[in-house]
């Protein structure tokens, strides 16, 4: 007899709403729960059989993996952006935990990766570091904002200089806005500090994996990056192929056609002509940062042909 559970959760900041189905897709519970380890707990341990659960990934995914995977068969951790079916007809927090619990019964969902407990605090720090680099852009962006609001000719690093920072102040020639801009520039200080203080926090812990200096060895890679990596990845098991590793690192090549197939002499055949090309493998990196020469011209070549690299 097969006893087995499809529990699909759907989790918010104060409450849990369950949904448990049989073996035969058939519901048998609804309720909702406390977000409190002890009382989503309590839930588990009065159901019986082998018990599979789902839930969204959020903010909350990576605690309640951790903490219901030592009690249940099987926990999956499902990508919110693949779950087209749940944006379908009305929507409620009840509604959405039984369409999960459906999904996981049908084995509809995509997983997210949850795991290597081992890299969490270097996970944790890549987190923070990506963070403040993202928040000092954006001050960058917003001091250079005020000058350029001001018919300020303000190109290049000089900007941000702290020994010419009152000659640009000067330029400002209302009170409120040098104030502001002052401000701005207090934020940047201020960030800058945390920035390297965060990069050596990063860099530190990174020299702990022993996978930092195999992947510094890759031209184009150096020690930011492959503690980016580290955290990031985790670890290469976790995909089927290599090619999947090459296209969640974001080189793989999309190619997008349109009228494949044509009738030549009353035969169907497959067009040879791409009418869309590939997309841009580097996408992520800026122009300047793709090598033309050297040791990393096998990186980019590939790209620059518009072919397909070897896997």
């Amino acid at each position: 007899m097969n006893d087995a559970k499809y529990i699909g959760l759907d989790v918010h900041q104060a409450t849990v709403s369950a949904a448990v189905l049989d073996s035969n897709g058939k519901l048998v519970m609804e309720c909702v729960l406390e977000t409190k380890a002890a009382t989503i707990l309590q839930f588990i341990h009065g159901l019986r059989g082998s018990l599979h659960v789902t839930f969204e990934e959020g903010t909350c995914a990576a605690w309640l993996h951790d903490l219901l995977k030592p009690h249940v068969t099987k926990v999956l951790v499902c990508d919110p952006r693949k779950n087209a079916s749940l944006k379908m007809g009305n929507k409620s927090d009840r509604i959405d935990a039984r369409k999960l619990a459906e999904l996981l019964y049908l084995d509809k969902l995509k997983s997210v990766y949850h795991g290597e407990h081992g890299l969490r605090t270097l996970k944790e720090l890549s987190r923070s570091y990506l963070t403040i680099t993202k928040d000092l852009s954006q001050v960058m962006n917003r001091l250079k904002a005020v000058y350029r609001s001001w018919a300020i000719p303000c190109a290049g690093k000089l900007v941000y200089s702290p020994r010419h920072r009152a000659e640009w102040l000067l330029k400002l020639p209302e009170a409120g806005v040098r104030r502001r801009a002052e401000r701005l520039y207090q934020q940047l200080d201020a960030l800058r500090s945390l920035r390297q203080d965060a990069r050596q926090e990063l860099l530190a812990e990174s020299r702990k994996h022993p996978a930092a200096g195999l992947l510094q060895q890759i031209p184009c890679i150096g020690p930011i990056r492959a503690a980016l990596l580290i955290a990031l990845i985790q670890t290469p098991h976790r995909f089927r192929t290599k090619r999947q590793l090459w296209a969640y690192s974001g080189l793989a090549l999309a190619t997008r056609t349109s009228a494949e197939y044509r009738f030549l002499e009353g035969q169907l055949q497959r067009s040879k002509k791409l009418v869309a090309t590939p997309q841009d493998p580097f996408r992520i990196s800026t122009p300047h940062c793709l090598p033309k020469e050297g040791k990393c011209r096998w990186l980019v070549s590939p790209w620059r042909a518009r072919s397909r690299p070897s896997l």
